[in-house]
């Protein structure tokens, strides 16, 4: 049996995948010999999402450009945007039966989102990375296994970074562009160096359901639901089956509410200037006072 394990996994590690691409220029002296080949890879059947009751509402076909403009910004929580969309994001996967079933539902509304990998998990579950990128999605930094990363060296920095960085070209063949920091936290001067160092804008979001609390399936979607706006990044944690169960009802009505989903970094590309603040009025002046007679 562990000979026909090993058997299988050369043959997956064989077969290519002609939609990913690798930023060679980028990534040229870290990988004399290359990253490894992408790869197909098969259906995890050990898990069935339940069928959807009559029709699905579909997220439109949209040809967007993921190439952001460098040096606006290096920090982002939300997108002015023209237009009512919005990025839908998971953090800490990939997870071996949540994140494929969560992958289900988005090709089912032909929704892209943007998956926060921790390196490890990248690691362990290449094929389910795989799957994510050969999907459409977009797939990005999240640390190599979740400290908080303001309390580390700047050795200890860089290596939570680096090393999920080259985990996730072996893994998928793809170049990451964007780094979200474990519980948000990150002072400026990681910030920079990340941006220094990859080109990683720093990506928070402007709704959180706390789903890592476990507070229901019911309370997740209402509290996605009452605080997304155009241009905001949701975030939500592919590791909890709560919050997969929350998609169905959060991800349709977003979608009938007219929202348009589209990955991080194609929110980031059709970033607008800020509206400039109104110009201050001067005081009107006050009425003339009759004289006293």
């Amino acid at each position: 049996m562990k000979r026909l394990s090993l058997s299988l996994t050369l043959v997956l590690l064989s077969a290519g995948l002609g939609s990913c691409t690798v930023d060679k220029a980028a990534d040229a002296g870290r990988f004399p010999n290359g990253p490894a080949a992408p790869v197909k890879t098969t259906r995890n059947t050990a898990y069935q999402t339940p069928p959807v009751q009559g029709p699905v509402r579909r997220n439109p076909d949209m040809n967007l450009s993921s190439n952001f403009p460098k040096g606006t910004s290096i920090s982002y929580s939300r997108v002015n945007v023209a237009g009512k969309y919005i990025a839908i994001t998971f953090d800490d996967g990939p997870h071996a039966s949540n994140t494929p079933r969560l992958l289900d539902m988005l090709r089912a509304r032909n929704i892209k989102a943007t998956f926060f990998c921790v390196g490890q998990n990248v690691a362990e579950y290449p094929q389910i990375c795989r799957q994510i990128v050969a999907e459409g999605h977009e797939i990005a930094n999240h640390s190599w296994n979740h400290p908080l990363l303001t309390k580390l060296s700047d050795a200890q920095y860089h290596d939570q970074i680096t090393k999920t960085h080259e985990a996730i070209i072996r893994a998928t063949g793809v170049t990451p562009h964007l780094l979200r920091p474990p519980y948000g936290a990150l002072t400026q001067r990681q910030r920079e160096w990340a941006y220094s160092e990859y080109g990683y804008p720093t990506v928070l979001w402007s709704v959180d359901p706390f789903d890592w609390k476990r507070p229901g399936a019911a309370a997740v979607t209402s509290r996605i639901l009452s605080g997304t706006t155009p241009g905001g990044i949701i975030l939500a944690h592919d590791i909890h089956a709560q919050t997969i169960d929350a998609m169905p009802a959060t991800l349709d009505t977003l979608l009938s509410r007219g929202y348009k989903f589209v990955t991080v970094s194609q929110l980031l590309a059709m970033q607008q200037a800020a509206p400039a603040p109104a110009p201050a009025q001067a005081p009107a002046a006050p009425a003339p006072v009759a004289p006293a007679p």
